[in-house]
């Protein structure tokens, strides 16, 4: 839907998305034809494609939120996150959660420093370190339709206890909101405990997974770390309209596309 009818790049993606892509034998990856994207040698070069000359261009609202690098991993997404915001002028500031342990018999199993340590995806990380001017998304519905999960943000004041931000995309786009600390409890560890923390990160790059359902203008594509689930090099690169918008690096410019035929049949 994002591509004009009978071009060759939506062909191109159809191809990925069923795995029609050639294959190489030897390494059992894919490599990317010059007429499908943009290649980058680095991820540096990468970050410039997507955000040229950011420390002058992050105060548009309409340049910022047409543009995301996205990763499959999230070790590489805080990386790229860190590296853009580095570029934009003035102070950041560092915002700690408080984590505890729900109930009293894990008080002494697991004391907060070893919560502290705890990054776990679809939380935000006990040291939240922002600068206004950065993007950041939503983790949690705080008022619905207005600030839901995945609503993306640029951040206008960091004060102590609240953050002032103005959406980016969407229904309410260019509305200003705030965004409190709330307690949040994560699902997918073996014990319960809660983090209180202003439930955001930032969002200059996400992961694949994340960016499901988002169009946007230009988009980069790290593959440093290949996709390891069924479509999600589709999903990445079905984010733009055409391949001059679409920036990749991945080494020796070929990656794995996995796709699970029986899935499609």
């Amino acid at each position: 839907m994002r591509v004009e009818l009978q071009n060759i790049f939506s062909k191109q993606l159809i191809d990925i998305g069923i795995g029609k892509f050639h294959v190489d034998m030897l390494t059992g990856c894919i490599n990317f034809p010059r007429s499908f994207c943009q290649l980058t040698r680095s991820k540096d070069e990468l970050i410039q494609k997507v955000y040229p000359d950011i420390a002058r261009n992050y105060k548009n609202h309409d340049w910022l939120s047409e543009r995301a690098i996205l990763a499959a991993k999230n070790i590489d997404v805080n990386e790229l996150n860190l590296k853009i915001q580095e570029q934009i002028t003035g102070e950041s500031r560092i915002y700690k959660s408080v984590d505890s342990a729900t109930t009293q018999d894990d008080v002494v199993n697991y004391p907060p420093e070893f919560l502290n340590s705890l990054d776990l995806p679809g939380l935000p990380p006990h040291n939240l370190k922002l600068k206004v001017g950065s993007v950041v998304i939503m983790l949690r519905n705080i008022n619905q339709p207005r600030l839901c999960n995945g609503t993306r943000l640029a951040i206008k004041k960091l004060l102590n206890n609240v953050i002032e931000a103005t959406i980016l995309k969407g229904k309410f786009k260019g509305e200003d909101v705030l965004i409190p600390c709330i307690p949040m409890i994560p699902t997918d560890v073996p014990f319960e405990f809660k983090r209180l923390q202003f439930p955001v990160r930032l969002a200059f790059a996400m992961t694949i997974n994340k960016s499901k359902g988002q169009s946007i203008s230009v988009c980069g594509i790290n593959l440093e770390n290949p996709c390891f689930s069924h479509g999600q090099l589709y999903v990445a690169c079905s984010r733009v309209g055409k391949p001059s918008d679409l920036f990749v690096y991945a080494p020796g410019d070929q990656t794995k596309n996995i796709v699970y035929h029986k899935a499609l049949q």
